[in-house]
């Protein structure tokens, strides 16, 4: 897939599973000229369930028909199934704020997949209530700003993120150890992503790494999702796990648990760029 071309368009649809969905959705873009290059479809229950489809297609002149394709698309297709949809063109890049501590891993790898190219997106600033990471940030070019954060200004320290990052479609909490109040999320529905260091839901909370050490655990991982106003309760997005053994320090599970923790985050990321999650209700489809 050639993801720099301007004439390059995804459809995502979410609806009740009926007969025809197919064919309609197939039928309208042929009728508009379109050359359907991936389609994806899933259904919940073999008749009756909930359906959803992901179409990626190439039409000429995108940009100018646009708007057109989006109010035809509404009325003689989404309209008579009910359907929830979004279009999104490939060339409009999506911009994407970071927050982030102190611990670096996770940053950095979206900043090195983000400078290879391999992120399809415009990074636009990364926000820390440390400063620790300011040179290695500005060393990728992009704009790096401290605000701190306690107990007694967390209200007028969230406003600030906001202000900062407002006009971003995503925010990636890159090991970000804050935890965002209900206020500031609902501002940002299903657009912050972050990354637990845990396999969820085991060992929700502080320190994931020592509690598998005294559980002995067998398996370590790390899970992205998306953030609500409950505690990583938020749809999950990717998730990984490492095999380990008794002989594993708490400092070697972390050590492993981070390189699982920055694959993660950087395909969950990628996943959300590339339109490729539905959110249902608490869990998604991922195409």
């Amino acid at each position: 897939m050639n993801t720099t071309t301007t004439n390059t368009a995804r459809l995502l649809i979410t609806c009740e599973d009926k007969a025809g969905i197919v064919q309609a959705v197939s039928s309208f873009l042929y009728h508009q000229g379109a050359n359907i290059t991936a389609l994806d479809q899933y259904a919940t229950e073999a008749q009756g369930g909930r359906y959803f489809m992901r179409v990626e297609f190439e039409i000429e002149h995108l940009q100018t028909k646009k708007d057109g394709l989006v109010e035809t698309f509404q009325a003689n297709v989404a309209g008579r199934y009910d359907m929830q949809w979004r279009l999104a063109c490939v060339s409009d890049l999506k911009k994407v704020g970071i927050l982030v501590s102190r611990v670096d891993h996770a940053l950095l790898e979206l900043l090195w997949r983000h400078a290879r190219g391999l992120l399809p997106c415009e990074i636009t600033h990364v926000v820390s209530n440390h400063d620790t990471l300011k040179v290695a940030v500005e060393q990728f070019g992009i704009p790096f700003t401290v605000v701190a954060v306690n107990k007694d200004n967390k209200v007028e320290a969230e406003a600030e993120i906001h202000k900062i990052m407002q006009g971003n479609d995503l925010l990636v909490l890159a090991r970000y150890m804050q935890i965002l109040s209900a206020d500031f999320v609902e501002k940002w529905p299903m657009q912050v992503i972050n990354i637990h260091h845990s396999f969820l839901p085991a060992f929700v909370g502080a320190n994931p790494y020592k509690q598998a050490y005294e559980k002995g655990v067998k398996l370590i991982g790390a899970t992205a999702h998306y953030v609500t106003a409950d505690l990583d309760q938020g749809p999950i997005i990717e998730q990984d796990v490492e095999r380990v053994s008794h002989e594993y320090s708490v400092e070697q599970l972390r050590e492993l648990g981070q390189d699982v923790e920055r694959n993660v985050l950087a395909r969950a990321v990628r996943s959300h760029l590339e339109d490729r999650i539905i959110v249902d209700g608490h869990k998604t489809v991922v195409f």
